[in-house]
């Protein structure tokens, strides 16, 4: 149990692929209680170059929820910031180059090419740790212009960007930094041979600050917009979202596997050492690093994009919007095959039920008939490559995983937490939903004083305040 030596509040600003919310968290005794101020999407536009993230518009967004949660609760003693991983801004006097590229933009594939041409994956995993995705940091920065990227003094990371927006300090917090294929694993230093080899800039690669760790206080013209006291700091926390995610899944590491499933489907365990193995790179798992030195070993799955994609398309072709616990229940009753969900085309916004029309017959597969049928295929073939991923994470991690622990909105889908039991044959614990958003408070809750101990002890807190479902596996 944690020792608390106080109580008080903390915000967490949880930026997500699709949308974004502060949060205000609690912290006691026996409290761990969040209450959302202000919730806004995330919307990506296509601009005459690709496909961007609109990070002013977001920004704005963020210091609209900050006010709401300074109004609220005038008593707050932290802010800390979280986002989804990869995606930067270019950076020159502290002004911001032009929006950011969204990671799903066509433009990695150059950089794939670039890279591997002088590295080779394999290589690369040996230094860096990482299973290949095609946007990784180092990619998209090897598909930069190269003026632009010669122009540029600073590239940071999204949360590091909005932390800079609030402070004026200019940091790379270290679980986000593990995930860009630019940090020497064995070192957790920046590879400075690496990015040198790729041409890009040593210079606009920040310092590292580590998970609990203090940014810096709000800027005075901050503070004052937001009704905030000037000596109001930013704590750096598993800026990563799965890392803070991670945080508060209520788990015992050597006998539990999580999954963190919102937009991508996040499944690993977590160890106490790094595993580069033939066996690790063979399977596509994943070294990145995670809060009090921890190691998250994972693989990612495409998670609900696939299924949330596929209800926009229908929602398009209609007009009107799709309730999707309706749309679930009628999955319940449906036939659905199973298709590779990790197979690249899906990657990409657009039309779903096509890919999966094309993927099922390229493999001889009678394709879906109905939307049931199309949501309930989507919801098998994620549970099976959850199933699957569980099992690898369990051998190369040498976890005896007797539990599934699955947060993040996956957790509200029924369906697909029971039919992730009946396919890996363990029990699923569902919840908490606020997983990324309980780290995020419990991190700078701990550095507040308002709590203190291991991650263990933390955990223990969640599962006294946030008690999972559980889904047994069926016969």
């Amino acid at each position: 149990m944690p020792r608390v030596s106080a109580s008080g509040n903390v915000v967490a600003v949880d930026l997500g692929a699709t949308s974004g919310r502060v949060i205000v968290g609690h912290v006691g005794a026996d409290a761990l209680r969040t209450e959302t101020v202000a919730r806004f999407a995330n919307d990506p536009v296509h601009a005459g170059d690709g496909l961007h993230w609109n990070l002013v518009g977001m920004y704005g967004s963020v210091l609209g929820g900050l006010r709401e949660a300074f109004r609220a609760t005038p008593e707050i003693a932290s802010i800390g910031v979280d986002s989804w991983a990869v995606d930067y801004a270019l950076m020159r006097g502290g002004r911001m180059l032009g929006e950011p590229f969204h990671y799903r933009d066509e433009r990695t594939a150059r950089g794939v090419e670039s890279v591997h041409a002088r590295f080779p994956h394999a290589e690369l995993f040996e230094r860096n740790g990482l299973q290949f995705l095609p946007f990784n940091t180092l990619y998209q920065l090897a598909a930069e212009d190269p003026e632009v990227l010669a122009f540029a003094d600073t590239a940071l990371l999204v949360p590091d960007l909005v932390g800079y927006w609030l402070t004026g300090e200019a940091r790379a917090e270290q679980t986000n930094a593990s995930t860009t294929g630019l940090l020497r694993v064995l070192q957790a230093s920046w590879d400075g041979a690496l990015v040198s080899a790729l041409g890009i800039p040593r210079g606009i690669l920040p310092p590292l600050i580590a998970p609990g760790d203090r940014l810096g206080p709000l800027r005075a013209d901050v503070a004052a917009s937001i009704g905030a006291p000037t000596d109001t700091p930013v704590t750096a926390v598993g800026s990563h979202d799965t890392a803070s995610a991670v945080v508060a899944v209520p788990m015992q590491p050597d006998a539990a596997a999580y999954i963190s499933c919102g937009t991508w489907g996040l499944v690993g365990v977590e160890v106490d050492h790094l595993v580069l193995t033939r066996a690790a790179l063979e399977a596509n798992f994943t070294n990145e690093g995670g809060v009090d030195g921890r190691v998250r070993l994972l693989h990612n799955v495409m998670g609900l994009w696939v299924l949330s994609e596929a209800v926009r398309q229908w929602e398009r072709r209609e007009g009107h919007r799709i309730d999707l616990p309706t749309l679930l229940d009628a999955a319940r009753e449906a036939d659905g095959v199973v298709f590779d969900v990790n197979d690249p085309r899906f990657l990409a916004p657009g039309e779903m039920t096509s890919r999966i029309d094309a993927w099922c017959a390229e493999h001889d597969v009678a394709p879906p008939r109905t939307r049931a049928e199309y949501t309930r295929s989507i919801v098998e073939s994620l549970a099976q490559a959850f199933a699957d991923a569980v099992a690898d994470a369990a051998r190369l991690g040498r976890v005896d995983v007797r539990t599934i622990h699955i947060v993040g909105g996956g957790a509200l889908n029924e369906l697909l937490c029971q039919r992730t039991a009946d396919r890996a044959g363990v029990p699923v614990l569902a919840g908490p939903v606020e997983a990324t958003a309980l780290g995020n408070v419990l991190v700078q809750a701990r550095a507040a004083g308002f709590v203190s101990g291991s991650l263990e002890a933390l955990r223990d807190l969640v599962a006294r305040t946030h008690a999972p479902r559980r889904y047994e596996p069926s016969a």
